[in-house]
């Protein structure tokens, strides 16, 4: 995996995560996935990171976050969104981009990191696990 690389994703540059985003947000269009990030999350402090699959030459994973605080955890780091594109799962660019995200979540003073993963998402529990998030509580939502 020497030939791959781990990049911020500016805004001009948001469309390349969308072939990893779609894998987990599939009722995204290219057009409405660029949309959303640039004009409604990026304000919000939203950031997307990268995972550059060297063969191939495209972004094959991506990892959405932003700062946050709260009273529960101080200033922390929140993955909104990570995600790899089936066919180059297991090859190590989910643990890269975690861990470039660790390192800025230090770089920026952030105790912690948080993200949530949905219940189904078995591979995805595993790989958190094994890189060291634990399961401090349960998150509940309601539809409205």
């Amino acid at each position: 995996m020497s030939n791959v690389k781990i990049e911020e994703l500016e805004a001009e540059r948001t469309w390349l995560a969308f072939d990893p985003m779609r894998q987990l947000r599939p009722h995204l269009t290219s057009a409405g996935f660029v949309r959303l990030v640039n004009e409604e999350q990026r304000p919000q402090g939203y950031r997307l990171v990268g995972s550059w699959d060297g063969e191939s030459g495209r972004v094959v994973a991506a990892a959405g976050f932003r700062e946050s605080s709260s009273l529960a955890y101080g200033r922390h780091l929140l993955v909104d969104d990570l995600t790899t594109m089936p066919n180059m799962r297991g090859r190590g660019h989910a643990t890269r981009l975690l861990a470039w995200v660790e390192r800025e979540a230090r770089r920026l003073g952030c105790a912690q990191i948080h993200l949530d993963a949905g219940t189904h998402r078995h591979d995805a529990h595993r790989l958190f696990l094994r890189t060291g998030f634990t399961i401090p509580s349960f998150h509940f939502a309601r539809r409205l």
